[in-house]
């Protein structure tokens, strides 16, 4: 007798864009009391990058959900009291230490890769973990120079061992000073509780399969696999057991899964207003932006400066539960420079100009600056506003 399925739970596009916005964190009283750990453990996945504009990334992602925390509080938070790792995610992220046992399945795929980017001499791998072992915990620099003296990916014998051993799980990160990873050994410095890897493959996926759910509220096939870059065929194998709904959602053209406790209660709450960093999760999947907010967006960093058409690091601003424009901030001294700023509508310029002096506020800024502001007939009344939002 062949099984029928239930119909998928249907869903309007606006109770879609709420069940994402809460599930990220804006809609709903935030947990301060949870703070900074609190946004990593919700999130699952915070992702680094070089790029500082106001601050890192990592930074933006618990402001703009908590608004203007202790800078300090967030590197605490991330690096001190064993509370996460630094792990390849949906890139280079901070994970909840929780979450290590669940890696297994990438640890074990990297030590089972043929080919690497880079050479490694005999004995250099070996090297690296007995002077961490009679150390402590080192920089790349301390423990013999990250590069050779060429290139950027121009890494020395001992860069490419220890980040080797970092992705086959031998060594983590502790901490960054000055921005460089400092390393020791997993085995002393991850709580002995998470230390395994004796989950199989599926466990491990489904694990992340389930929490990418959660952290989404609702996605398809691929903004789930996108989370914790895995594989689609990976994805395919054990959503079924992974706890999440099959739905449907006005105007996707794919089948979706969301979280159960996401579609519990109709999201209700707050909105944040504030500026987005472009790498928080709630936007760095370009085709999911789109579809649930109708924004296209896109990380300009890497663009040659004629091409760009928002700006090096445009922040998308989000308002009312909607993305209504996006700002290239800079800052000069105490100045926060809003070197291009995109307006949806008349609407967001009051949004705006309360997102830039919050912003300017956290970083230690007392001044905004606008330069250019894509309709020229919204400058004087941004103008007015960020000068009401200051006073």
């Amino acid at each position: 007798m062949t099984s029928v399925q239930p119909p998928a739970v249907e869903l309007s596009a606006d109770q879609a864009r709420r069940i994402a916005l809460r599930a990220q964190g804006f809609l709903g009283a935030p947990d301060r009391r949870a703070g900074v750990p609190g946004v990593l453990r919700h999130l699952g996945a915070v992702q680094l990058d070089t790029i500082s504009v106001l601050a890192r990334s990592h930074e933006l992602i618990p402001y703009a959900r908590l608004g203007t925390i202790g800078r300090p509080s967030v590197e605490e938070a991330y690096w001190s009291g064993g509370r996460a790792f630094e792990y390849w995610s949906h890139a280079a992220c901070i994970l909840p230490v929780e979450e290590w046992p669940h890696f297994a399945f990438r640890r074990r795929a990297y030590r089972s890769r043929p080919q690497w980017h880079h050479d490694l001499p005999d004995g250099a791998y070996e090297t690296v973990i007995k002077q961490l072992r009679a150390e402590g915990p080192l920089t790349a620099t301390e423990l013999g120079g990250a590069k050779n003296g060429g290139e950027w990916w121009d890494w020395s014998a001992s860069k490419v061992a220890v980040e080797r051993a970092l992705m086959y799980g031998e060594v983590v990160c502790t901490e960054r000073r000055g921005w460089k990873r400092v390393y020791d050994l997993a085995e002393r410095a991850l709580p002995a509780a998470v230390l395994h890897d004796d989950l199989d493959d599926a466990e491990c996926l489904r694990r992340l399969v389930a929490l990418a759910g959660r952290s989404l509220g609702v996605g398809t096939r691929m903004d789930i696999a996108d989370y914790h870059r895995i594989k689609g065929e990976q994805f395919d194998a054990v959503v079924a057991d992974s706890g999440l709904v099959p739905v449907t959602v006005e105007g996707w053209a794919k089948p979706a899964w969301a979280d159960p406790e996401a579609l519990a209660a109709e999201p209700r709450g707050r909105h944040r207003t504030t500026l987005l960093s472009p790498f928080d999760s709630l936007v760095w999947e370009r085709a999911r932006t789109e579809r649930i907010f109708g924004f296209t967006h896109r990380l300009e960093a890497y663009v040659p400066k004629p091409k760009r058409i928002h700006g090096y690091f445009a922040m998308p601003l989000l308002a009312g539960g909607r993305l209504q424009g996006r700002v290239d901030p800079a800052r000069e001294g105490t100045t926060l420079v809003a070197r291009q700023v995109s307006l949806a509508s008349a609407k967001a310029v009051a949004p705006m100009a309360r997102a830039l002096v919050e912003a300017a506020s956290w970083v230690g800024c007392t001044e905004v600056r606008l330069e250019r502001v894509d309709a020229p007939e919204l400058r004087a009344p941004l103008t007015r506003e960020i000068a009401r939002a200051l006073a």
